[in-house]
């Protein structure tokens, strides 16, 4: 099935919004390593990876082997507990900072609904603190201020979607990102009818300025809310365990997701006991009770892939070399930019990501607004058409299938990227910086790997 076909089964063609419909498409027929190739045969260099839940790579075959595995002796079960599940969940609580108990669920959407369900329930207020661009999933209570030009006007929030109810926006309450001082003048007002913090700890690719993850924790404590980090993104991806040991800080609850299922389809909420023991069946028909359920909650064949994965994450060196690896990426397309008096830098945060026309690295949101979104649009389009698979505008992933090699690929595809969206940036300025951060016209195929 073609991408052509598609145009009239599904709505603009696509699995979703986060889908490339300009330029260069195609349907995938198959995956191995850092590659994937599409039914026509042409092959991309991946950095996708399933947005990330692929940190092994494409098929690796300790996960592949565990999933073949469990499938032979169950492939999903409902309200019933299974060994792979109570094994993942174990091994999860022992990773994880917050962890007391955790509780499952299918996407990180959902993980971060059940977290902001527990915190109101658990304090008795309503209210909730998110930062502006921050992305927490597709429910409506994350729906606020998500990307431009709905986002805030503080603390106001804009829905980001058509058909969100406004009593919900009026829930939740909006600050910048790495904005402490703000954070006390917006919401300090309005404390005693906040339940909780919602927070990415590297929002999209952004990471904290030393100190605001540790100011969020003394608000909280201060105030008797709860802070919530959600880790879909950033849990195992970081450090074992996520961002909160990597950074020190521990929250009281967090979501996580893509990489704890290897693949699957599995997330959970991790957090003290007192508070995710709300959950308990044992308390239905009680005050008490926070309701949490699905078809899919624990999935073994999730849950196998999640373990097989976890085992080769805890391999000693493994985050080390993954660091090491986005650095050398990093510099090897900074020289190409460079050598294009392009003024963009490749911004980083671990084993994130990605290609900004800014003069800066970005520590909030609206030093990414600041940035030439055409020409962030556009040279993404041409890495793709260049053989590249990259979500046009969106970060991108370091996986442990991804070698020198492979980042020598990269620079060729960017310089030809680069030679093809005409070098500079729209804005017709300087060469720039080559910079890091700590820490799209249509094309053709022929820069397609056969």
């Amino acid at each position: 099935m073609d991408p052509a076909r598609a145009e009239s089964i599904l709505p603009g063609g696509a699995l979703g919004a986060n889908a490339n419909t300009v330029g260069t498409r195609f349907t995938v027929a198959s995956a191995s390593g850092p590659y994937i190739t599409d039914t026509d045969g042409h092959r991309y260099l991946d950095y996708v990876t399933g947005a990330g839940a692929l940190i092994l790579g494409h098929q690796h075959p300790a996960v592949v082997d565990a999933v073949v595995r469990q499938a032979g002796r169950t492939m999903h079960q409902y309200g019933a507990l299974t060994d792979v599940a109570i094994e993942l969940a174990a091994q999860l609580v022992d990773a994880i900072p917050c962890a007391e108990r955790i509780v499952f669920a299918t996407t990180g959407s959902e993980a971060t609904a059940y977290s902001l369900r527990l915190a109101r329930a658990v304090t008795g207020r309503d209210l909730i603190v998110k930062f502006e661009g921050g992305f927490h999933g597709n429910h409506d209570y994350a729906g606020i201020a998500v990307a431009a030009p709905t986002t805030a006007d503080y603390p106001t929030g804009r829905p980001f979607t058509a058909g969100t109810p406004g009593a919900v926006r009026d829930t939740v309450l909006v600050v910048p990102y790495n904005d402490l001082d703000a954070l006390e003048r917006l919401v300090t007002p309005l404390v005693d009818r906040v339940a909780g913090i919602i927070v990415e700890p590297v929002q999209r690719i952004i990471p904290p300025l030393p100190g605001f993850l540790a100011g969020l924790r003394s608000f909280c404590d201060r105030h008797g809310l709860l802070l919530i980090f959600d880790e879909v993104v950033t849990g195992f991806r970081l450090s074992y365990g996520g961002a909160q040991g990597y950074f020190g800080v521990t929250p009281d609850l967090a979501a996580f997701g893509k990489i704890i299922g290897g693949g699957g389809t599995l997330a959970c909420v991790a957090g003290r006991a007192d508070v995710v023991d709300r959950t308990s069946p044992r308390l239905k028909g009680t005050p008490r009770y926070v309701y949490t359920s699905g078809t899919f909650h624990g999935n073994p064949l999730a849950a196998a892939a999640g373990l097989a994965t976890l085992e080769v994450l805890r391999r000693p060196g493994f985050y080390e070399d993954l660091a090491d690896r986005t650095r050398r990426l990093s510099r090897r397309l900074t020289r190409v930019l460079a050598d294009h008096g392009c003024q963009a830098l490749v911004a980083t945060a671990g084993s994130l990501w990605q290609i900004l026309h800014i003069d800066r690295p970005p520590e909030r949101y609206a030093d990414l607004l600041a940035s030439d979104q055409a020409a962030n649009l556009q040279l993404d389009r041409a890495l793709l058409a260049n053989g590249i698979n990259v979500i046009p505008g969106l970060r991108r992933f370091v996986s442990t299938a991804h070698s020198d090699d492979h980042f020598e690929t990269t620079a060729v595809a960017l310089d030809g990227a680069c030679r093809e969206s005409g070098g500079s940036d729209s804005r017709e300025a300087g060469p720039g910086t080559g910079s890091t951060a700590g820490g799209s016209a249509p094309g053709t195929p022929s820069g397609r790997h056969p």
